[in-house]
């Protein structure tokens, strides 16, 4: 698997040539009036490169199988080895040496630190919650954003790890997230001797990062946001558009159905379907590149490792998605002011700490757009505001090497100057 076709499939990273012309590629500033338009082009594209790449496929099995020089015999061994590859799935892993903290129904801290004992306030990372596991953010051994965290001089180094949710745990509230955060910035400042944290919110935990900074901001030394939809309203999305056509036709319904045909949770693997539907195309070319690639034990573990994290999904509260559902997605409230936890208002202007916002410039889940709003609505100096933007999709903020060689060590860089004491 050559290393352009690695990248397209395991970080969205691959910036097509036409990305202006193209609507799953372009982003703009404001939603279209009419999201179901959007939605007809968006998917009409999706499906033309969808047929494209299974085309190419089609193409280079139908080649192999004239070769003189190929037997039925061995074409017979790839089709077994390719679909021993594509079926055979592991859990994800961690990969860094770290000790596990504490452990909640919701959530676990797992610590970085490595018994660090440098005077510098604590980094706590809130990874991805959207149905698959938080070991995104310690994806393999040289492409993790803890170690990378770390090399920045940021040792005292945590994560939070979202544990999936179960019949029992279906009911726990953005209070409960609130709670499980507060108690981790609670350990992290009691172990370091500091009295603030820097946290950093990937996706949703970027919403959650924000919501609990503008709570409790005196606990906040910094705030880095990645790819994370603050304001959900912002430029167009297939996932945004998609929104407000069931929102105008259906209102909540088909939300709380998918709940409550997973039992009073969302299913990961419904969250893991509606990915691959935005980009069908990335799901058939990583299959097509396996099959070129059966040979290359690096590509074979590249191919791996991703699917492993890719394809195992967990679920997510069914209490906390409708909540986040009817109040973010739809009422994208932390913009409007309108939003209360726990009966207190919150209030984005109590955020007045240093900001660092990151975005990807293909990214179709979160775009740029919505990132860099929250400088927006902040108190926040504009002078210490930075934004970034990285050249490729969504999950490649997370995992992808050109984000955690490139884009992530100078904006650490920058956290660890307002990080370090004595």
């Amino acid at each position: 698997m050559t290393a352009a076709a690695d990248e397209r499939f395991l970080a969205d990273e691959q910036v097509s040539p036409d990305t202006d012309a193209d609507p799953i590629a372009a982003q703009t500033e404001a939603p279209t009036p009419d999201p179901a338009a959007y939605l007809r082009g968006y998917h009409a594209t999706a499906a033309l490169r969808g047929a494209t790449e299974l085309t190419k496929g089609a193409g280079y099995v139908l080649g192999r199988a004239l070769q003189q020089s190929v037997t039925p015999g061995a074409n017979t061994r790839d089709a077994r080895r390719w679909w021993r590859h594509v079926l055979t799935r592991r859990r994800p892993q961690w990969h860094n040496e770290h000790e596990i903290v504490f452990e909640t129904p919701i959530a676990r801290l797992r610590d970085f630190s490595q018994g660090s004992t440098d005077d510098v306030v604590p980094t706590l990372v809130l990874p991805p919650q959207a149905g698959h596991d938080s070991c995104i953010v310690d994806f393999q051994p040289r492409q993790s954003q803890m170690m990378v965290i770390r090399e920045a001089g940021l040792t005292r180094a945590f994560t939070l790890d979202w544990v999936g949710a179960t019949r029992e745990t279906a009911h726990s509230t953005i209070s409960d997230y609130i709670a499980v955060v507060d108690r981790a910035v609670e350990h992290c400042r009691a172990t370091s001797g500091q009295d603030v944290v820097n946290l950093v919110g990937d996706c949703q935990g970027g919403w959650l990062a924000t919501i609990y900074a503008a709570m409790f901001s005196e606990k906040v030394n910094t705030l880095t946001l990645a790819g994370a939809p603050i304001d959900f309203h912002a430029g167009e999305t297939p996932i945004g558009a998609q929104s407000r056509v069931w929102a105008q036709r259906f209102g909540q319904l088909p939300y709380r159905a998918m709940v409550a045909a997973g039992g009073g949770v969302m299913p990961g693997s419904f969250v893991l379907g509606g990915f691959i539907a935005i980009k069908p195309d990335a799901e058939i070319a990583k299959h097509v590149d396996l099959l070129r690639n059966l040979d290359d034990p690096e590509a074979i573990a590249r191919y791996e490792a991703f699917e492993d994290w890719f394809k195992h999904t967990q679920d997510v509260a069914g209490t906390f998605y409708l909540w986040l559902v009817e109040h973010l997605f739809a009422g994208n409230e932390l913009i409007s002011g309108e939003l209360e936890v726990d009966g207190r208002r919150v209030d984005m202007r109590s955020i007045s700490c240093p900001l660092f916002l990151l975005g990807g410039a293909t990214d179709h889940i979160t775009p740029p757009v919505q990132v860099f709003a929250a400088a927006d609505h902040v108190s926040t100096p504009a002078d210490q505001v930075t934004r970034r933007t990285a050249p490729g999709g969504h999950l490649g903020l997370f995992m992808g090497n050109q984000a955690l060689r490139h884009e992530w060590p100078p904006l650490l860089a920058a956290v660890a100057e307002h990080s370090r004491r004595g």
